[in-house]
């Protein structure tokens, strides 16, 4: 491994700087780059940027020298909205070609500091294993996590790009992704439940019981444990109401599920049990257009289900506690709780 030079800061131009052509982070919120910004006007630059020295030729045939940015993008981007002219920075010598160090460096900085969002931690991973051949173990080791975690974050990417954008913009957790991760193969279930994430705040516990449900209702049609002629009154009861309806069969009777997403709703069922067939989402869709999405962060107080919900966030939404986010950031994907060979009739 190669040494800082001399293990002093130097003061560089920002205009020197050119970016690190491996930075895992994509993402770069405005507001936060702003406010950093201020504080290094106020403080300066506390923490030193990261980069290697290199020479490149000059149109007259002489030299000139360029910093290529291993670490510390945004507080390079911050620096620059501040208006200074320099920065400090360690210069790494030694391994100036050397690419895989300068993703490694960029992904465990980002990852020690919590800037990357999920998204863009998974494609570092991806890349880390496309491009250098790691494992998922190695990965582990070098950003201090376990092998389930590298795989369960590389999972994500197998999200649809609309789900990963919302991901990425903090309009969903993580935490929202697994139970949506579980209906990959059933593509229409899986936008129903991600625009009810969306649109009815739904809690992590709350969209994992939809999920493990629709997952139920495929284990348990594939079964036939329903009789013909009560999946087809489900299936009509579906269309009618334009709404995902879910029938349970006991010993004597049972019970049907109807989802809903206001008071207007209940009203409006009772007058569509013999209507038209509608679309399985066009009652969501219908809200949704009504309902236009909000920025991050900011949802209609007179939609959401109970007058809090208008003031959560969507890190209030994602009700594990530590010790489960935790859990679910290592379990095993072969032992996932969402995986459709775990339910049973």
């Amino acid at each position: 491994m190669s040494q800082f030079y001399n293990d002093s800061v130097f003061w560089i131009d920002v205009d020197k700087i050119v970016p690190n052509p491996f930075q895992p982070r994509r993402e770069f919120n405005e507001q936060e780059l702003q406010s950093l910004a201020d504080s290094i006007r106020q403080y300066g630059v506390l923490q030193a940027l990261v980069v290697t020295r290199k020479e490149v030729p000059k149109s007259d045939g002489g030299l000139d020298v360029q910093y290529e940015l291993i670490a510390g993008e945004r507080r390079l981007r911050a620096s620059k909205i501040a208006g200074l002219s320099q920065v400090p920075a360690l210069i790494k010598v030694g391994d100036e070609e050397n690419d895989l160090l300068k993703l490694e460096l960029a992904i465990i900085e980002n990852i020690q500091r919590e800037d990357l969002n999920p998204v863009d931690r998974a494609r570092a991973f991806q890349r880390l294993v496309d491009e250098f051949g790691f494992k998922h173990v190695e990965i582990g080791k070098k950003v201090g996590k376990s092998r389930e975690y590298v795989s369960n974050s590389l999972r994500l990417l197998m999200l649809p790009p609309e789900i990963l954008d919302a991901i990425s913009q903090g309009k969903i957790s993580e935490g929202h992704a697994r139970p949506l991760m579980m209906l990959i193969d059933r593509p229409d279930e899986q936008t129903t439940l991600f625009k009810e994430i969306m649109f009815r705040k739904l809690t992590v516990r709350e969209a994992e019981a939809i999920g493990r449900r629709i997952a139920y209702d495929k284990i348990r049609k594939k079964g036939a444990t329903l009789d013909p002629e009560t999946q087809e009154l489900e299936e009509k009861l579906t269309e009618t109401l334009g709404t995902r309806v879910s029938i349970e069969k006991r010993e004597n009777g049972g019970k049907i599920l109807i989802d809903f997403f206001s008071t207007d709703d209940l009203r409006e069922i009772l007058d569509l049990i013999k209507a038209n067939k509608k679309s399985p989402t066009e009652k969501l869709d219908k809200h949704i257009e009504a309902n236009p999405i909000p920025p991050k962060n900011e949802f209609v107080p007179n939609y959401v289900r109970d007058p809090e919900l208008a003031t959560m966030t969507v890190e209030d939404l994602d009700d594990r506690t530590p010790e489960q986010k935790k859990e679910d950031e290592n379990t095993n994907p072969e032992d996932e709780i969402y995986s459709i060979k775990n339910f049973s009739i």
